[in-house]
């Protein structure tokens, strides 16, 4: 997403509600209570405009959250809105413990090994259920995988933007 530096985004709009405009949206967010406070959300579409959304109501139904926003009052004018991103402004985000990171931090990190190796660069960072997996792409486009696990991801500079990796034999050659 442009300016992601400025946004976090909290929510995906993937369904319309009902007949008074309403909007179903997944949580991407592990603060659901941040949604107590808001009056207003970014809506960000897939071309990447951006519009500032009121919020009328919200409520969660299971692990979703409905909204219905200013201006969006049948379900026509709410049907615009799906597929839309819902995000807030970089200084809204929730504080972290110590040795804590957002993915968003992490994406765009070099990557290099304690020896001073460059391995590549974050693309993102998959969830498999168990140990998260750094997806980092080097110089040739190769993607390569690496677990997050603690003895293997032994340094995390957010501010550098670096990520230092102790590999065990064979893990880079895969």
């Amino acid at each position: 997403m442009d300016n992601s530096d400025d946004l976090i985004v909290v929510a995906h709009i993937v369904k319309v509600r009902g007949l008074r405009g309403e909007v179903v949206a997944d949580l991407l967010t592990d603060f659901p209570e941040r949604f107590e406070k808001l009056t207003t959300l970014i809506g960000v579409a897939a071309d990447r405009t951006r519009r500032s959304l009121q919020i009328e109501e919200q409520w969660f139904h299971g692990n979703r959250i409905v909204f219905r926003f200013t201006g969006f009052n049948r379900i026509e004018e709410a049907r615009e809105l799906v597929g839309y991103d819902l995000a807030v402004p970089a200084d809204e985000r929730m504080d972290l413990p110590p040795d804590s990171f957002y993915e968003w931090e992490l994406v765009g990190c070099r990557v290099q090994t304690v020896e001073g190796k460059e391995i590549g660069q974050v693309q993102s960072v998959m969830h498999t259920g168990g140990v998260e997996i750094l997806s980092v792409v080097d110089e040739k486009g190769r993607d390569r995988m690496i677990p997050m696990a603690s003895d293997i991801v032994v340094e995390i500079d957010k501010e550098k933007k670096l990520i230092r990796i102790d590999p065990p034999e064979g893990l880079l050659e895969l």
